[in-house]
């Protein structure tokens, strides 16, 4: 019975350390009643060392809605992002990404809360 509790929990610590690793950190810059913004750093880490491979800008307010602007140097040729989203319960968000070549994209979603 004891294995299959340690089972269980492995397993529900495997799934929030997925979950936590899913959102970027976002680290705050400057804050105010009107918003946050914010540096989202792209770190690479060794077993020695962490270094940064691009980051995104962006503003966080207080309803949930934001923009955001960012780089990404993982790749041979760097990739730029640019969106938004609106804020409340039914939240929409959209974006844009492109290394100026071969890699574009459009993203859009919808977040319900409930």
């Amino acid at each position: 019975m004891s294995k299959l509790i340690l089972a269980c929990l492995g397993v529900a610590a495997w799934w929030a350390a997925a979950a936590a690793m899913a959102e970027p950190v976002k680290v705050p810059v400057d804050s105010d009643e009107k918003g946050t913004i914010y540096v989202a750093p792209n770190v690479n880490s060794t077993e020695t060392s962490a270094y940064t491979k691009g980051a995104t800008v962006g503003v966080q307010r207080p309803d949930g809605s934001g923009t955001y602007i960012g780089t990404d140097t993982t790749r041979s040729r760097p990739t730029y992002s640019l969106g938004a989203s609106t804020g409340g319960n039914v939240s929409l968000t959209g974006g844009v990404l492109s290394d100026g070549k071969n890699n574009n994209g459009v993203k859009a979603g919808v977040t319900i809360k409930y």
